[in-house]
C-alpha cells in the first residue's frame, strides 16, 4: 500500500506521541538501550551467544573497548571458538574481534588417533578428497602441509581438521598457487561484481584494486562481518594476497541511501549471470553441469552434481544473490558409478558422526536404501539435528536424507544466521515445521527482545520495521530493501522469542 505525504506526517506525529507515553510507562526497548556504547555492545553479544545452540555462552567472556571486542574463556572445540567470533562480528558497532578463547576438547584422544581421524576426514570430504595433504599431530595440535589451488581450498582443509573431535589447535601451513594468465583487471572486475551481487555486503563504498594478483580492498563497510565476507570474495583462484587493512568498519556505512541502487529490480539475464558466477567460484559445488533459469527473480536450478551437499550449496549461492526472490532446486544428485552396499553407506555416515565434534556422543541410527538415508535417534538441539543431516549429505552415494531425529531441547528455536551458518536452513525439509515452541515470555518481553534483535543486526534497518506481538505471535510491518533482509527480520523475530512470525514487510524494490 502506498502512503501519501499527509498520511505520513500524521502517522509520524501519532507515532511520536505514542512512543513518548509508551516509554514513560516503561515499555519498549528504551532509547538508552539503543545507544551503541561498549557496554551495550557487550550485552548484545552476550544475548546473541546465549541464543545460539552451538556455542556454550556461559563459558565465554566478552569485553569491548571503542568497538574492539575481546573474547576470552573456553569452549569444547575449534568450530565453537570460530563461531563465537563470527557471531560477535555480526553485532552493530563492532569494528573488530580479538579471539582469545581457549579450546579444551571434550573428547580425550591420543595424537595418533587424531591424526588418523583427520586424514580420513580429509579423504572423504567432497572439497578436500583429492588434496594431497600431509598431517602431523603434536599434543592435540594438528599441522597441515601440502599445496592446493586457492586460499579458499586451504581454508576448507583447515575447517575439516577443526571439525574432528579431540583437536585443540590447527596450524595450517598449506600453500596455494593457481597458475593463471588472467590479467589483473579481470580479477578486479570479478571481485567487484561478486561484492555487488552479494545480498550480505553493502559494496557502495568498497574499492577494489589488483596488482600482480595481489588485491587491495579500501573504503568503508558497515560491520566487521561484512568486511570478512568482502575479503572472502577477493580470494579468487589465482589471487596471491588480499590486503584489507584500509577497509574501515563504521556503522554509518549501513545507511540505506548508500545502497539504494543495489536493490533496484534487476534483469533476469543479469541475475542469471550473477548466480552462475557464484556457483562457479564455490568449491563446495564442484560442478559445471548446473543450468540456471530465471523468471521474474525466481531461480530454477537444474543439472547434476556428485554430492547432495553440492546441491544444497548451489541453492545457498543462488539465495544470497541480489534480485533473487525464490530458489527452486531441481538439481539431481548423480554420483559416479560405484558399487557400494547399503551397509557400507551406513558405515561411512556413522564414521563421520563418530569423528565430529558436535554429534559424536549421540546415538544416531542410520539406515540406507538405494541412496536414501534415514536418520533416527535423539539429539539435544536443532543445530545438532541439522549438522547430522549436513554430514550425511557429504557422503558420496547419498541422494537424499530423511531426518527423523528428535530434539530434546525443542523449546529453543533454530535460528538461521546468514553471516555465520554454512548450511542453508531452507534446504531442510523439516525446518518449516519448527519451531514448535511455547513462549515462556509475555508479549511485552517478546516485543522488546525482537526490537533489540532488529536494532543490533548488521543486516536489518530496525527503524523501518514495526513489531507487534499478540499471545506470542509476532507481526512485522514496514519496509525492507531485499528478500534477504525480509528473511533476516523473520529470524530476528524468532530469536527474540516469537512462537510464530507473520512477516508482512514489503520489499521496496518490488513495489
Amino acid at each position: 500500500m502506498r502512503v501519501t505525504p499527509k498520511k505520513v506526517t500524521k502517522t509520524i506525529c501519532f507515532a511520536i506521541i505514542a512512543v513518548f507515553f509508551f516509554l514513560l510507562a516503561g515499555g519498549g526497548i528504551g532509547l538508552a538501550a539503543l545507544d551503541v556504547t561498549d557496554t551495550n555492545i557487550e550485552i548484545a553479544i552476550e544475548d546473541e551467544l546465549m541464543q545460539d545452540q552451538a556455542v556454550p555462552s556461559y563459558l565465554v567472556n566478552i569485553s569491548c573497548t571503542n568497538g574492539v571486542v575481546t573474547l576470552t574463556g573456553s569452549v569444547g572445540n575449534l568450530l565453537a571458538k570460530e563461531r563465537a567470533l563470527a557471531i560477535a562480528e555480526t553485532v552493530k558497532g563492532v569494528r573488530s574481534v580479538i579471539n582469545r578463547i581457549e579450546v579444551n576438547p571434550l573428547t580425550e584422544k591420543t595424537d595418533p588417533d587424531i591424526k588418523t581421524d583427520v586424514i580420513q576426514s580429509l579423504a572423504v570430504d567432497p572439497v578436500t578428497e583429492l588434496f594431497e595433504i600431509d598431517v602431523s599431530v603434536d599434543n592435540k595440535m594438528v599441522t597441515l602441509k601440502g599445496e592446493v589451488n586457492s586460499y579458499i581450498e586451504k581454508q576448507a582443509a583447515g575447517k575439516v581438521a577443526k571439525s574432528v573431535s579431540g583437536v585443540k589447535k590447527v596450524k595450517n601451513l598449506i600453500l596455494f598457487d593457481h597458475k593463471t594468465s588472467r590479467p589483473d583487471a579481470d580479477f578486479a572486475n570479478d571481485i567487484a561484481k561478486a561484492l555487488a551481487w552479494d545480498t550480505l555486503v553493502d559494496d557502495e563504498l568498497i574499492q577494489v584494486s589488483v596488482k600482480n594478483r595481489k588485491v587491495a580492498l579500501t573504503g568503508t563497510v558497515g560491520s566487521a562481518v561484512e568486511k570478512n565476507r568482502a575479503i572472502t570474495h577477493a580470494w579468487l583462484p589465482g589471487i596471491k594476497e588480499v590486503d584489507a587493512s584500509l577497509l574501515k568498519v563504521d556503522r554509518w556505512a549501513r545507511d540505506k541511501d548508500l545502497r539504494a541502487e543495489k536493490y533496484l529490480l534487476k534483469p533476469d539475464d543479469k541475475i542469471k549471470n550473477a548466480v552462475d558466477s557464484a556457483i562457479l567460484y564455490d568449491p563446495r559445488v564442484l560442478s559445471t553441469k548446473i543450468d540456471t533459469q530465471v523468471d521474474n527473480g525466481v531461480v530454477t536450478l537444474t543439472g547434476w552434481v556428485n554430492y547432495l551437499s553440492a546441491k544444497h550449496a548451489a541453492a545457498e549461492d543462488a539465495g544470497n544473490t541480489v534480485g533473487v526472490i525464490r530458489v527452486k532446486n531441481q538439481i539431481k544428485v548423480s554420483p559416479p558409478a560405484q558399487d557400494i552396499s547399503n551397509i557400507e553407506l551406513e558405515q561411512k555416515i556413522e564414521d563421520k558422526f563418530r569423528k565430529d565434534v558436535y554429534v559424536e556422543n549421540f546415538e544416531i541410527t542410520v539406515t540406507a536404501l538405494a541412496g536414501i538415508v534415514n536418520l533416527s535417534g535423539t539429539v539435544d538441539t536443532y543445530y545438532e539435528k541439522a549438522r547430522a543431516e549436513d554430514l550425511a549429505a557429504e557422503v558420496l552415494g547419498v541422494y537424499s536424507v530423511n531426518n527423523n531425529l528428535i530434539v530434546n531441547k525443542s523449546w529453543d528455536p533454530f535460528v538461521y544466521k546468514p553471516y555465520v551458518d554454512d548450511s542453508y536452513v531452507y534446504n531442510y525439509d523439516w525446518y518449516t515445521y519448527q519451531p514448535n515452541v511455547t513462549s515462556r515470555k509475555n508479549d511485552r518481553e517478546i516485543t522488546e527482545n525482537i526490537e533489540s534483535e532488529l536494532f543490533w543486526s548488521p543486516f536489518v534497518d530496525s527503524d523501518q520495521i514495526t513489531v507487534m506481538v499478540d499471545n506470542g505471535r509476532a507481526t512485522l510491518t514496514g519496509q525492507v530493501d531485499s528478500w534477504s533482509e525480509y528473511d533476516a527480520a523473520t529470524q530476528n523475530a524468532l530469536e527474540g522469542g516469537a512462537v510464530v512470525v507473520d512477516n508482512e514487510l514489503t520489499i521496496s524494490s518490488v513495489q
